[in-house]
């Protein structure tokens, strides 16, 4: 066998389990839509929402914080050196409709909801709770990734929104009484830039996050490997996974946005 070969057989080998991690995901997603149609599993779905708001809420709150008193201070400061410190309202709102908010929802989602939903999954996994479950008949996607899903896309929705109340109320604050803006002409410019096409598209966003985020934390979960050792590079593996399609969804989604956006 000639070195040529040698090399092309290395590079299949190492191609061929990724391709069939990503056929397995897309099948997965595709079982996931049709499970829609049957009766819902709303027991399900109301544990795991609480389940995932109440290991988000607080990390949501802890970043939104800092990121918001961080962008509006810089902003205000480049907008009083040009004379333009009343207008600080509309950067405040397009920042935290439109950034601010998708991209803390990207963190927390994929850094704790996800892993979450990997971690729950997963241990599901390793007991043979998941080989149990089709041996009585009860089809694991239908009892425990729809509900999952939808929950991780509803939660994301309400942390963009938590994320996008905490923006805006945090930039009052910082602007009018720390940074001594007019309270009149910072209330009156939040909606110079940042319209309708904005709000919807920044929900879409989150939507889009939540969805993808619990697809790739319900997959990674259900087919670990290796016990708790797999377990934890599955949880790993999830955070980079859902970092990487939910960055290249923001940036999508923001083209989009800025196309058809009040801006224009």
């Amino acid at each position: 066998m000639t070195t040529s070969h040698l090399t092309a057989s290395k590079i299949g080998q190492r191609i061929r389990p990724g391709t069939e991690v990503a056929g397995g995901f897309f099948r997965m997603c595709v079982l996931t839509g049709k499970a829609l149609r049957q009766p819902f599993e709303w027991r399900e779905f109301i544990w795991n929402g609480w389940f995932l708001m109440r290991v988000s809420l607080l990390p949501t709150i802890a970043v939104s914080i800092p990121e918001t008193v961080l962008l509006i201070f810089t902003l205000n400061l480049l907008l009083a050196e040009i004379g333009a410190a009343d207008v600080s309202g509309a950067g405040a709102a397009i920042g935290a409709v439109t950034q601010l908010g998708p991209i803390v929802t990207v963190l927390v989602v994929a850094g704790a909801g996800g892993t979450a939903i990997c971690a729950d999954l997963g241990a599901r996994t390793i007991r043979e709770e998941i080989d149990a479950l089709e041996v009585l008949g009860i089809d694991p996607i239908h009892r425990l990734v729809v509900p999952r899903v939808v929950a991780s896309t509803l939660v994301a929705v309400l942390l963009n929104g938590l994320v996008v109340a905490v923006g805006l109320g945090g930039g009052y604050l910082f602007s009018v009484y720390l940074q001594n803006v007019s309270s009149g002409a910072y209330l009156s410019t939040l909606t110079a830039l940042t319209g309708l096409p904005e709000v919807v598209i920044a929900f879409v966003k989150a939507a889009t996050f939540g969805l993808i985020a619990g697809l790739v934390g319900c997959y990674r979960g259900l087919i670990v490997r290796g016990g708790s050792k797999g377990l934890g590079t599955a949880v790993n593996e999830t955070v980079v996974l859902c970092f990487i399609a939910l960055f290249a969804v923001n940036a999508a989604l923001t083209t989009i946005g800025v196309r058809f956006g009040t801006g224009r």
